[in-house]
C-alpha cells in the first residue's frame, strides 16, 4: 500500500444523549465518514488521501470534527456537502479550506 500524501480523520466520538459535551456521531459524523470513503472511492485517490473513523479530537461543540495530516489542520462543522471542496481544494490540491477551519482559539 503506498504512503497517501494526506490522511484525514473523521471524529465519530458517540456520547450518550443529553451529555455536556456533546458529540460529533450525533451531529452527523456517520454520514460524513461514509461520504469520504465514496469520495476516495469515486475519485479513485487510494494513494493520495486515506481516511480514518477517529475518537474525541477535542472541541466537540464545534463538530463534526475532521482533522487532516500532514498539515495538522482542524475542521469544524463539516457537512457532506463540504466534501467536494474539500477534496479540490485541500486533500488533492494542498490549500486547505478556510471557511471550515477550526479558529485558532480552538486549535
Amino acid at each position: 500500500m503506498p504512503q497517501p500524501t494526506r490522511h484525514v480523520f473523521v471524529c465519530s466520538q458517540q456520547r450518550p444523549p443529553g451529555h455536556p459535551r456533546g458529540s460529533c456521531a450525533a451531529q452527523g459524523a456517520s454520514p460524513l465518514l461514509q461520504a469520504f470513503w465514496a469520495e476516495v472511492q469515486k475519485r479513485q485517490c487510494y494513494d493520495q488521501v486515506a481516511v480514518t473513523y477517529s475518537g474525541c479530537l477535542g472541541p466537540c461543540d464545534g463538530g463534526p470534527n475532521v482533522l487532516v495530516y500532514p498539515e495538522g489542520v482542524l475542521y469544524q462543522g463539516v457537512t457532506v456537502a463540504d466534501i467536494g471542496e474539500l477534496f479540490d481544494s485541500h486533500l488533492l490540491g494542498g490549500t486547505p479550506v478556510a471557511r471550515l477551519r477550526a479558529p485558532a482559539t480552538v486549535w
